[in-house]
């Protein structure tokens, strides 16, 4: 399997899931997702899911021991708005949330339905809510970190299957040179508070 080889060198997030030590999936729970973990379940690499990755990364920071599974997660727009979609998949992905679908639990314990809202009264794109009542909101604006010009008439001609195979190339490698400014310049593009 070829892809960038800047995937590799983002950060991985590290949380516990005691469902997993206690199934022997993991040795104390402990589980790390990268980014190419993220990029395989969505099936692509763009702004939107280099931010929902960093905004997992970096406000699960703020928690001690974050635990998957005992995170609620709230998005202020609604599943169908927009990427709403796509950022509620990481999420549960990653810290194992849902709305209304994923794991119920084992006697009583390790439900994972109920702990994502959507069109949440909130001013961030992102809070998140730990079992003892901590809040980390986080802001994902990646507006500061342009596009190169060219792409979005090479995308034209990619979608319109116009584009020769180096104008496709040149499109892929804009794409995702875009994608790794916006991993590596995380002080540019997360903005987080804690309540």
């Amino acid at each position: 399997m070829l892809y960038p080889k800047f995937y590799d060198e983002v950060e991985k997030i590290e949380i516990t899931d005691e469902l997993s030590e206690i199934l022997g999936a993991f040795k104390d729970g402990k589980i790390e997702f990268s980014y190419l973990d993220i990029v395989k379940s969505a099936g692509h690499s763009c702004p939107t899911v280099a931010g929902a990755y960093l905004m997992l990364k970096d406000g699960l920071k703020r928690f001690n021991n974050p635990k998957r599974g005992e995170l609620k997660a709230y998005l202020k727009d609604d599943i169908s708005e927009g990427v709403t979609g796509v950022i509620s998949n990481i999420i549960s992905q990653v810290i194992g949330s849902t709305s209304k679908s994923g794991f119920h639990g084992l006697a009583g314990k390790y439900d994972r339905r109920g702990l994502m809202y959507f069109n949440a009264d909130i001013s961030s794109s992102m809070r998140l809510i730990d079992r003892d009542g901590k809040v980390v909101d986080i802001d994902y604006d990646p507006s500061k970190l342009l596009p190169n010009p060219k792409m979005n008439p090479l995308m034209q001609k990619v979608l319109s299957n116009g584009a020769t195979k180096e104008e496709k190339k040149e499109f892929q490698d804009l794409w995702q040179e875009r994608v790794e400014k916006i991993l590596t310049s995380p002080n540019v593009v997360i903005t987080i508070k804690i309540a």
